[in-house]
């Protein structure tokens, strides 16, 4: 079982980026999924949620408007388009997993926006 996130880097402010989370070991298709982030001496928050059938997203309040999340369950695999981005925006980001009491975690990406 793993999640593996890919597609962060360096981008300038007002910059784009998109996140992709490749699961492997089970179907995503059963899980809600969210995206969460990490910034250098603060705790890990939630970004984003998304239902299994991709009907119902929801986000923090920080990244309404610039940031959607989306899933391909054929592809087995969760998305985050990030538009926009601020500096306020760096971090590590992670993709979870979550059903029922079975929850996964990827590693991380990291996200830095920066001129």
């Amino acid at each position: 079982v793993q999640l593996v996130e890919s597609g962060g880097g360096l981008v300038q402010p007002g910059g784009s980026l998109r996140l992709s989370c490749a699961a492997s070991g089970f179907a995503i298709k059963r899980y809600d999924m969210s995206w969460y982030r990490q910034a250098p001496g603060k705790e890990r928050e939630w970004v984003a949620g998304i239902s299994i059938a991709g009907g119902f997203t929801n986000y923090v309040d920080s990244v309404k408007g610039r940031f959607t999340i989306s899933r391909d369950n054929a592809k087995n695999t969760l998305f985050l388009q990030m538009n926009s981005l601020k500096p306020e925006d760096t971090a590590v980001y992670y993709c979870k997993a979550v059903f029922g009491s079975s929850n996964y975690w990827g590693q991380g990406t990291q996200v830095t926006v920066s001129s």
